[in-house]
């Protein structure tokens, strides 16, 4: 174990050119899937906190219900789609990072929307009456309280990518770890533990527990600083 930790450790000092393209494309579809997601939750929470129409608590409970949804279910769900005999099969996109960006961005959207919601509905009972007096519609008050929590919402979209680039059941399947095509951190350690290449998967390993470890920082100082600056 001992010399596998070495070798491993040799491998990111060495900056080992296969380690570099997984961690690359982790990272690519990590964030393509984060933004996706953050331009649909982040609307779609604010909406729902905001709005009041038929079906709002359903909507909530169905948000909230999708923020548990098992990886590999939306992997199969997203694989039948877009396979030769699915309605996008024409697109030709399955087992490529397309086809993870997708299915990692269906796993995150609800997180981010649910937790928006909470957070612009909590601020919307504190700021309703000052926005009706100003004569806001729902859509301008909604993207006002957007602004407003900016902060903490940053901490839901580092949460989502978090999510996202921990991810390995889905990707595994609608990507087919394909070595050089498709091969994220999560699925390469999985593959090479599987195979006894230890050294490449604790390499892996570390990169991605730093980046984890980056996240949190980055969430706990951006809270930090907006409680220092609001209050």
């Amino acid at each position: 174990m001992s010399e596998a930790i070495v070798r491993a450790l040799g491998l990111l000092a060495a900056f080992d050119r296969t380690l570099l393209e997984i961690a690359g494309l982790s990272l690519r579809v990590s964030l393509s899937a984060v933004l996706i997601a953050a331009l649909l939750g982040l609307p779609l929470g604010a909406a729902i906190a905001v709005g009041r129409f038929p079906g709002r608590q359903a909507a909530i409970v169905v948000l909230n219900a999708f923020m548990g949804l098992p990886p590999v279910v939306v992997g199969l769900i997203v694989y039948l789609a877009l396979s030769r005999a699915g309605p996008l099969g024409p697109l030709g996109i399955l087992f490529t990072p397309r086809a993870m960006v997708i299915a990692q961005a269906l796993l995150i959207v609800p997180i981010v929307a649910a937790l928006t919601r909470q957070i612009v509905e909590d601020a919307w009972r504190e700021h309703r009456e000052q926005l009706v007096s100003l004569g806001a519609s729902a859509g301008r008050a909604a993207l006002s309280l957007l602004w407003d929590t900016r902060f903490s919402l940053t901490t839901v979209v580092l949460a989502g990518f978090g999510r996202a680039s921990a991810e390995v059941g889905a990707v595994m399947i609608v990507g087919g770890n394909i070595d050089g095509v498709t091969r994220v951190m999560t699925t390469a350690i999985a593959l090479e533990t599987s195979k006894g290449d230890l050294p490449l998967a604790l390499a892996l390993g570390l990169v991605l527990i730093t980046l984890v470890m980056l996240l949190n920082a980055s969430a706990y100082f951006i809270a930090e600083a907006a409680r220092r600056r609001y209050g």
